[in-house]
């Protein structure tokens, strides 16, 4: 999840939002992550709420996790978003 990849990623975001009451994402797959990656997920975030969904993170990637501590979103994160 990098400013090469989360493009392609918040264009396939809708499907991922479609019917679902709440989301559970591991993100153990996702092997690095940079500032546009904690972006994402705090898109994500957003959209879960304007769609009234809970979303949960799993398994932040590292990076992600540090950027998210230095940015003070760590708690928003590790909540999640709820409707």
């Amino acid at each position: 999840m990098n400013a090469e990849t989360v493009t392609a990623l918040l264009d396939r975001s809708e499907e991922l939002f479609k019917g679902a009451t709440q989301l559970d994402l591991d993100l153990a797959g996702v092997p690095e992550g940079d500032s546009a990656g904690l972006a994402l997920l705090i898109e994500w975030l957003r959209l879960a709420k304007q769609h009234q969904q809970e979303l949960h993170f799993a398994n932040l990637p590292t990076q992600i996790a540090a950027l998210a501590k230095i940015s003070e979103v760590e708690d928003l994160l590790s909540n999640g978003a709820k409707h």
